[in-house]
């Protein structure tokens, strides 16, 4: 079992930065794939980000290229969303994700970006 828990969501103005944060139970040395999902009210759940945690490779949604990165950081045991150029479209509850053997799940933080 992986545990994960989000954080760093909030109220932000539209055009300001957040980052989101994504502490894992276990040594991230061992999980094969991390990503943040969303989703907005009466929308479907949709991938935002993803990072392959021993390659480092990356790939995000259109709609967020060029404003969010997506990292991880060892000693932390975490995987950070660092959101700039916020749209009110970007409001939305954040998931973060796990994959190592199986599917894992947080229990989402909330992003409003306000115009």
């Amino acid at each position: 079992q992986v545990h994960l828990v989000e954080s760093g969501g909030g109220l932000v103005q539209a055009g300001g930065s957040l980052r989101l944060s994504c502490a894992a139970s276990e040594s991230i040395f061992s999980i094969n794939t991390m990503a943040w999902y969303r989703q907005a009210p009466g929308n479907e759940r949709e991938l935002v980000a993803t990072i392959t945690i021993n390659g480092g490779g990356t790939n995000y949604a259109d709609s967020v290229k060029g404003r969010f990165t997506i990292s991880r950081d060892y000693a932390k045991n975490t995987v950070f969303l660092q959101m700039n150029s916020l749209k009110p479209e970007d409001t939305a509850v954040y998931y973060c994700y796990a994959y190592k053997r199986g599917e894992y799940w947080g229990k989402g933080t909330l992003v409003t970006v306000s115009s």
